[in-house]
């Protein structure tokens, strides 16, 4: 069963390097997690839904927006948009905000690994990425997907507190306006019908 459990998470992995992305991919799979991977922090906020940078949105993009991402892993060093930039950009989405980041770089300065830190990243993994290192994702993700039902939750709460709201000032508009529709649709409807009966009749 801890496998199973493990498989609903799912891991958006970030790396320029196809190297890079195929060892982490193997690793998180061996380790039973869902994996997506993509090579620049661009492609990930237009996976993610945030893609505003013009030439990046795709036919397929819509259907990508959808995806559910319990944790995203980067590299640091990536030319265009760097780790730390594509952090920036997800802590300050209220909508994916609550999703953990890690960043990986080959290089330990050590300003550079509490910037990302400071910024909101759960860990800093120096590579090459080990299989124990996979293990110490597990937490983050756990903490990721009771955030992201709590969210959730709340949107519920909200979305329905609004509609009580709504339908509790419409409802005498709304029936008003159905009866109006209601007695303007079907006197048309109706009164061919009749004249014709009536005629048939006559």
């Amino acid at each position: 069963m801890g496998v199973d459990r493990e498989a609903e998470f799912h891991v958006l992995a970030v790396d320029d390097s196809l190297i890079d992305r195929k060892l982490i991919e193997r690793l998180l799979r061996t380790s039973s997690y869902q994996v997506t991977t993509v090579d620049s922090g661009s492609k990930a906020l237009e996976l993610l839904g945030l893609g505003e940078e013009p030439g990046l949105s795709s036919p397929a993009s819509p259907d990508k927006n959808e995806i559910e991402v319990n944790l995203i892993i980067t590299d640091y060093c990536m030319p265009g948009m760097t780790g730390y930039d594509l952090l920036k950009r997800i802590k300050g989405s209220s909508s994916l905000k609550g999703i953990p980041v890690v960043i990986m770089s080959s290089e330990n300065v050590p300003s550079r690994i509490n910037r990302c830190l400071e910024g909101g990243a759960e860990e800093f993994f120096l590579k090459p990425i080990q299989l124990s290192d996979m293990t110490r994702l597990r937490p983050y993700m756990q903490k990721g997907k009771v955030k992201e039902q709590q969210q959730s939750q709340q949107q519920q709460q909200q979305q329905l507190q609004e509609k009580n709201i709504t339908s509790g000032s419409s409802n005498s508009n709304s029936n008003k306006r159905k009866a109006m529709e209601d007695g303007g649709i079907f006197p048309e409807k109706t009164r061919p019908r009749l004249s014709s009966s009536s005629l048939a009749s006559v």
